[in-house]
C-alpha cells in the first residue's frame, strides 16, 4: 500500500498528515522541525513513501533529508495550489491534508527540485543580484543628497573617475558631506563584494558549454550568462522555447470563454531574474543580428516597450538553443552571409 504524506512546512514547527491509497487518514503529527524529526515523523508512514511539501520558506533542507531516506519528493507549486485559499476552513491540518490528496489523485502542480550544485550557484547569483540593487539604492541616495544642496550633476558617467573628482571637489554642508562620504564608503565596499561575487561565479562556469555559447549574443555578458544558467537549471525540462517563456512570464496572458478570447500583457508569474535579464540584455542592442529587424518593425508598429518584451522573448529563444545544443546556429548562418 502507497502512503501519502503532506507537509506543511513552517519556520520552527511543522505538521505531517498520511493518507492512504483510498484518501483516508492514517495519522497526523505536528513536531518541532529537525532533520532527525523529521525523518522519523516520516518512517511511520512505511518504506518509499510519496511525500509532498510547497514551496515555501526554507524548503531545501526539508527536501534533502526526505530523499536521504528514500521518500519521493514530491514540490507543490505554491501558485498552482493559490485558488484553494478561499476555503471556509484553513488550518496548518487542512494544508497539509489537501497537499496528501492532491498528490494522491495525480492532480499535484509540481515545481521543479533543482539538485544541490544548482542551488548554490542560484545562491550566489541571486545574491550578486541583492547587493546590485541595494548599491543602486545608494545611489539614488547620492543623487538625493547633492539634491537637497541644489546640486544637479551634469556628467554623463557619475561613477567613473571623472564623476568620482566631480564628488571630492564639491563643496556641502557639514552633515550632508558626512552623509556622502558614508555612502560613497558603502558603494565601494559594495563594488568588492559583486567583484568577488562575479570571479567566483565565472569560474564556476567558464567550463560550462551553454554558458559560453549564449556569451554570444549581443548584450549577453558573464552577468546576464549566469542568471540564465543559474535559474533555468536543467533545460531539457522544458519541451520548446515557447514553455521557457512562458515558465518565464514573458508570455501574454490569455482568457477564453466560447467564441470570446482576449490576450492581455504578460504574466510575469516566473523567474523575475530570468525576465530582467532578458529584458536588460537587449535593451541596448536589441538583441544583435537575429532580432534587431523583429525588434525594429514591432516598434514603429506597436511602441518600444513592447518591442523589447517581443525581443526579449526573442533572446530567450536562442538561449533556449544555446544551452540546449551548445552552440547557436543562426549566429553561425550571419556570420558566413557576412563573410
Amino acid at each position: 500500500m502507497t502512503a501519502y504524506v503532506g507537509i506543511d512546512l513552517h519556520r520552527r514547527r511543522s505538521l505531517a498528515v498520511c493518507l492512504d491509497e483510498a484518501g483516508e487518514r492514517r495519522w497526523w503529527k505536528r513536531f518541532e522541525n529537525s532533520p532527525r524529526t523529521l525523518t522519523e515523523v516520516v518512517s511511520e508512514a512505511g518504506p518509499d513513501p510519496e511525500v509532498v511539501l510547497e514551496a515555501t520558506w526554507g524548503w531545501y533542507w526539508a527536501a534533502d533529508v526526505l530523499a536521504d531516506m528514500g521518500a519521493r519528493v514530491h514540490l507543490a507549486h505554491p501558485l498552482g495550489i493559490k485558488g484553494y485559499e478561499n476555503r471556509r476552513v484553513k488550518n496548518d491540518l487542512v494544508d497539509a491534508t489537501m497537499l496528501a490528496d492532491l498528490l494522491r489523485l495525480g492532480s499535484l502542480p509540481e515545481s521543479w527540485i533543482p539538485p544541490g550544485s544548482v542551488r548554490q550557484l542560484r545562491e550566489l547569483v541571486r545574491y550578486r543580484n541583492k547587493l546590485s540593487r541595494l548599491r543602486t539604492g545608494l545611489k539614488c541616495q547620492v543623487h538625493a543628497v547633492l539634491g537637497k544642496e541644489g546640486v544637479i550633476p551634469q556628467l554623463r558617467e557619475m561613477w567613473g573617475p571623472a564623476g568620482f573628482g566631480y564628488l571630492n571637489e564639491i563643496n556641502l554642508g557639514e552633515a550632508y558631506a558626512i552623509r556622502l562620504e558614508s555612502l560613497r564608503d558603502l558603494i565601494e565596499t559594495l563594488n568588492g563584494e559583486i567583484r568577488q561575487l562575479d570571479g567566483l561565479v565565472h569560474r564556476k562556469l567558464r567550463d560550462d558549454p551553454g554558458y559560453r555559447a549564449i556569451q554570444q549574443l549581443n548584450g549577453v555578458g558573464r552577468v546576464h550568462a549566469a542568471v540564465f544558467v543559474a535559474e533555468i537549471g536543467d533545460v531539457t525540462r522544458f519541451p520548446n522555447p515557447r514553455r521557457l517563456c512562458s515558465w518565464a512570464g514573458l508570455t501574454p496572458r490569455l482568457r477564453e470563454s466560447d467564441t470570446k478570447t482576449y490576450r492581455g500583457g504578460i504574466t510575469k508569474q516566473g523567474s523575475a531574474l530570468v525576465r530582467w535579464s532578458a529584458v536588460e540584455a537587449v535593451s541596448r542592442y536589441y538583441g544583435g543580428a537575429p532580432i534587431r529587424d523583429s525588434y525594429q518593425r514591432i516598434a514603429d508598429r506597436r511602441g518600444r516597450n513592447i518591442a523589447r518584451v517581443a525581443a526579449a522573448r526573442k533572446l530567450l529563444t536562442l538561449v533556449f538553443y544555446g544551452l540546449r545544443d551548445h552552440e547557436i546556429r543562426c549566429l553561425h548562418h550571419d556570420k558566413e552571409e557576412a563573410a
